[in-house]
Parts: structure tokens; C-alpha cells; sequence
């Protein structure tokens, strides 16, 4: 990625937590980036494609951090239990990602086509993850038999809800939930 396509996505990123999306212009966008209009003309044509891009590097990122860091955390006997504890350890990290905590709570929407008609950037990065992590517990026995990628799919969509609907059940705890998907990812993927 260009430095012109970082700063780019950086002054985004600023912007969009400073405004929103909605208030978030190509014209503040060039201004926060030091960089002319045209500038960013050429690298997007509008927010919502800047948007798309933020969210996959900031997203990609995190997941990546998160596998790094999930062998230190140890005590997993098996892959399938180390895919359990990561896709928690992810939900956990968005719900409390500021980029995505902005969008949700002022711009649901966006959101919306990537629940329900397609699948981003920052999903395949997740999905690529919880794939890797089938495959290893098909390896070593914890994981049942199947198509790696159809039951990386479920797991995506499974975390996925825990993610997104979990302010409507604001009478449970988070943390409570959080270990209800852990059992169920495990119960899911068990031989």
C-alpha cells in the first residue's frame, strides 16, 4: 500500500471519529491527509470506498494480532479450542474497536450488505483465519470431519451474530455471551 493510500486512510480514520461517515467529505479527507483533492480522486471515488479499505486494514490487523497473541495466552489442548478462544478474543476486540464502535452506533447501515449480501475484505481476513484453524483441528482430531471452508463459513457467520446483535440483548452480560459462543464453537466443531 502507497504511503499517499495510508495517509489517505489515516486522515479517514480521523475524521470519521472526529464527524462520522456521513459528515466525513473527500474535500476534509484531502485536507487531513495534506494532500490535494484530485489526490484522493484518484485513489477513491467516494467515503464509502475509503471506508471499505479503512475497515479492512484496521480489521486485518487486528485479527492478526490476535492470532499472534493467541499461542501466549496457551493452556488449549487443541486446535479446536485454540479457534474457540480466537473467535471470542475477536469479538471482543471489535466491540470495543472505536472505528467500528463509531459506524455502529451512528451509521448502522453500512454495515447491513456485508450480512446480507456480501462478503468484505475484513470477513475473508476472518474467515482465512478461522479456515486455518479448521484445517489444523481436522489435523489433530478436535475437529470433525467436512468441508474446511463451509464450517469456516459457519463459524464466521455464528461470531458474526454474537458481534452485531449482541446490543440487543443489552439485559445479558457481554462477557456472559462472549462464553456462550466459545461453548458453542467448540460444541459446533467437536468430532
Amino acid at each position: 500500500m502507497s504511503d499517499t493510500t495510508q495517509a489517505i486512510l489515516d486522515a479517514t480514520r480521523s475524521a470519521i471519529l472526529d464527524v462520522g461517515v456521513r459528515r466525513t467529505t473527500l474535500t476534509e479527507v484531502a485536507r487531513r491527509a495534506d494532500v490535494s483533492r484530485m489526490t484522493v480522486y484518484r485513489h477513491y471515488p467516494d467515503v464509502d470506498a475509503i471506508l471499505r479499505d479503512l475497515m479492512t486494514r484496521e480489521f486485518t490487523v487486528l485479527f492478526a494480532a490476535i492470532d499472534a497473541e493467541s499461542p501466549a495466552a496457551g493452556g488449549d489442548r487443541t486446535a479446536r479450542e485454540r479457534l474457540a478462544r480466537v473467535a471470542v478474543a475477536g469479538v471482543q476486540a471489535l466491540r470495543a474497536h472505536p472505528l467500528l464502535v463509531r459506524v455502529m452506533a451512528a451509521e448502522p447501515e453500512l454495515i447491513t450488505p456485508y450480512l446480507f449480501d456480501q462478503i468484505g475484505g475484513s470477513q475473508r481476513a476472518a474467515r482465512a483465519l478461522m479456515l486455518a484453524g479448521v484445517r489444523a483441528g481436522q489435523e489433530d482430531g478436535s475437529i470433525r470431519a467436512g468441508d474446511p471452508l463451509v464450517l469456516a463459513q459457519a463459524v464466521l457467520i455464528a461470531t458474526q451474530s454474537f458481534l452485531y446483535s449482541a446490543t440487543s440483548a443489552a439485559d445479558v452480560a457481554a462477557a456472559d455471551l462472549d462464553g456462550e459462543l466459545e461453548r458453542m464453537l467448540d460444541a459446533y466443531l467437536a468430532p
